[in-house]
């Protein structure tokens, strides 16, 4: 299974940006997805996640400018990022609990993408 995520850049303060992370491979089943980010010298943080469900949570830095969403039909998660700011500089890493028939559950890391927020 692999996660591969897309959609960084580099964009202004108050921009917008779009991330997907699409899972493929032997898929049975997806659970929780994420997003995670770490900024230099910080330790990897929560951004949101999302249950099979769409029930959603959001870090407080983020809660009213991002939304996470999904397409369960492709595997895919997204985030959709409003408003950035200089602070939301990091790296990204989606996340991903995958089922499998045997009712075992396995995490899975993309590659990350690198968000630049700058003037």
């Amino acid at each position: 299974v692999q996660l591969q995520a897309s959609g960084g850049g580099l964009v202004q303060p108050g921009g917008s940006l779009r991330l997907s992370c699409a899972a493929s491979g032997s898929i049975f089943s997806i659970k929780d997805m994420g997003w995670y980010r770490q900024a230099p010298g910080k330790q990897r943080e929560l951004v949101a996640v999302i249950n099979s469900g769409g029930s959603t949570v959001y870090a407080d830095s983020v809660k009213g400018r991002f939304t996470i969403s999904r397409d369960n039909a492709k595997n895919t998660v997204y985030l959709q990022m409003n408003s950035l700011k200089p602070e939301d500089t990091a790296i990204y890493y989606c996340n991903a609990f995958l089922g499998s028939a045997g009712a075992q559950v396995y995490n899975y890391w993309g590659q990350g993408t690198l968000v630049t927020v700058s003037s």
